[in-house]
């Protein structure tokens, strides 16, 4: 009997956690070992993106396990291609896939402002405060700035909007700002100008693929036109 109960310790690994998972579980707890290596993962992940932020933000090239190359700037693409494995990390993974799909931009954002918001989050631990006490901190000061953002809305757009190719190139013209500084305005105006005509009769119909986009050899930005297709 002795034999036998000893031999079944050695094959579950023996006694509390480390002996219900399996074999290569790490189990961490505390600052030291899970807190603050989560934070770093997610600071690691976010300084990855951070140079790729903004109309000045560098492209990266990533190449995933298909050995196939990405020169990109969009953080949602990048973050999908690195195949994170890291729990706190991929949280960080999911929050900028949930952009994406809400609003198709500020991918880049939301990573490099979870990651800042981590760091600050640290100092705050390591100056003694409770994981609790930073997280209603943080509460708080979410409330306050939705708060204030109400206050800082420089355009409202109506109901009418997406059928008015200026006021809709006014609510679009900031995002192609992020990308095409200095050329925002004459791009506002031409990709508003098409989505209007390929406008449905339910704005929530709208398919990006009803626009495309053709580049001439030769010409100039400022040429840029506009061609009415077959419907």
């Amino acid at each position: 009997m002795r034999a036998v109960r000893s031999c079944c310790l050695s094959q579950s690994g023996g006694f509390g956690v480390q002996g219900m998972l399996k074999e290569g579980a790490k189990h961490l707890s505390g600052l030291e070992e899970a807190t603050f290596k989560n934070i770093e993962a997610a600071k690691q992940l976010s300084m990855c993106v951070r140079t790729s932020l903004g109309p000045n933000g560098m492209n990266k090239m990533v190449i995933n396990h298909l050995e196939k190359l990405f020169i990109t700037n969009d953080s949602a693409t990048i973050v999908q291609e690195l195949e994170v494995q890291h729990p706190a990390a991929k949280m960080l993974v999911l929050a900028s896939k949930m952009q994406e799909a809400e609003s198709g931009d500020g991918t880049n954002f939301v990573v490099v402002l979870a990651g800042e918001l981590l760091h600050l989050a640290e100092e705050l631990l390591k100056s003694g405060l409770h994981c609790s006490e930073v997280i209603a901190g943080y509460t708080a000061a979410s409330a306050k700035a939705l708060e204030t953002l109400e206050k800082l809305v420089a355009f409202k757009p109506d109901a009418g909007v997406f059928n008015d190719a200026s006021k809709l190139a006014a609510c679009i013209q900031p995002v192609i700002a992020a990308k095409q500084w200095g050329n925002e305005a004459l791009f506002a105006a031409k990709i508003a100008e098409a989505c209007v005509l390929a406008m449905p009769a339910n704005p929530a119909n709208f398919s990006s693929d009803n626009v495309r986009v053709a580049k001439i050899v030769g010409n100039s930005i400022q040429a840029t036109a506009v061609v009415r297709g077959m419907s």
